[in-house]
């Protein structure tokens, strides 16, 4: 879907809206030929149109699509509330190219924002660095969403600098101020200090006591940041968040560095599992259907 839409050329020029409806539209188009079939007509809240009905309810542009009569099918009350939550440190800007983490992850909660919309869902927004910086509570409305997508854009255009994470701090305060029992969607490279990542972890057990439901979305640029994909050279590494320099060469420490990060990798799962907390690693280049899919996994099974 990333391909087919030229995001990396567009996403700076085009209604952040009109893409998530694009990238929504393709998903579910999809879910008509994918192993979720047996449900996918009512996630996107459809049914079989019956002869006896009157032909001004069918989904047309659906009929378009799939060769089949679908009538619209919408809920009188919201059956959930999602909290999405996005890391907006400096981190989160890299690589510096069109296609990054922090665009991957806005497009991705605008999608999520377009689905929970259509199922009358109600959802809210957090931004946070080394503080929580913006935080919505959940609702279903067109006006919010506008709210929303208008927040997300904004966040497209101000990079900050030198601008540190603290994970586990805005993670506390959102549990706090969100309502009970939310399910709760957070992107994030999840890059803290080794001595935060016992933090990290109490704020995901916080989220939990709380009694939400709770994805992490740990969005790399897979090929650099875990397979350290670097040519045989020297290179300055600067730290983004705190400025450090560091300068190696890539071969000498590539091993030792795909040793620790698959360690990370490897614990924070692990941790997550024990908390029933869903930990999925998200590859920038791997599109969007991804993360569209798990959400759709979570909701039916949990709600």
């Amino acid at each position: 879907m990333q391909e087919e839409l030229n995001i990396e050329e567009i996403i700076p020029k085009t209604n952040l809206g009109i893409l998530a409806k694009q990238v929504v539209e393709g998903f579910i188009t999809g879910l008509h030929k994918s192993p979720f079939h047996g449900f996918s007509v009512e996630f996107a809240e459809h049914r079989p149109y019956h002869p006896s009905e009157n032909i001004r309810t069918i989904d047309w542009k659906l009929f378009g699509r799939t060769d089949k009569m679908y009538v619209k099918k919408y809920e009188e009350e919201t059956n959930l509330r999602c909290q999405l939550v996005l890391d907006v440190s400096s981190s989160m800007y890299y690589p510096d190219k069109k296609w990054n983490k922090i665009k991957f992850s806005i497009l991705s909660i605008a999608s999520l924002v377009e689905l929970l919309k259509s199922q009358r869902d109600a959802f809210g927004l957090s931004l946070f660095s080394d503080e929580l910086k913006f935080s919505s509570i959940a609702r279903s409305t067109t006006v919010h969403q506008k709210l929303i997508y208008a927040e997300l854009e904004k966040v497209l255009v101000d990079k900050p600098k030198l601008q540190k994470t603290s994970i586990a701090k805005s993670l506390h305060e959102i549990a706090e101020k969100i309502h009970k029992r939310s399910l709760v969607i957070i992107f994030s490279d999840m890059f803290e200090n080794f001595e935060e990542r016992e933090k990290i972890f109490e704020a995901l057990q916080h989220l939990r006591y709380n009694k939400h439901e709770v994805v992490v979305f740990h969005v790399s640029d897979h090929s650099t940041e875990i397979d350290f994909n670097f040519d045989s050279r020297p290179y300055l590494f600067v730290d983004v968040e705190s400025g450090e320099e560091v300068k190696v060469h890539a071969n000498s420490i590539k091993d030792e560095y795909v040793k620790r990060m698959n360690s990370y990798l490897e614990e924070i799962t692990k941790r997550c599992q024990q908390e029933k907390i869903d930990f999925i690693l998200s590859n920038t280049e791997k599109g969007f259907n991804e993360v569209l899919n798990s959400y759709l996994v979570k909701r039916l099974k949990t709600y």
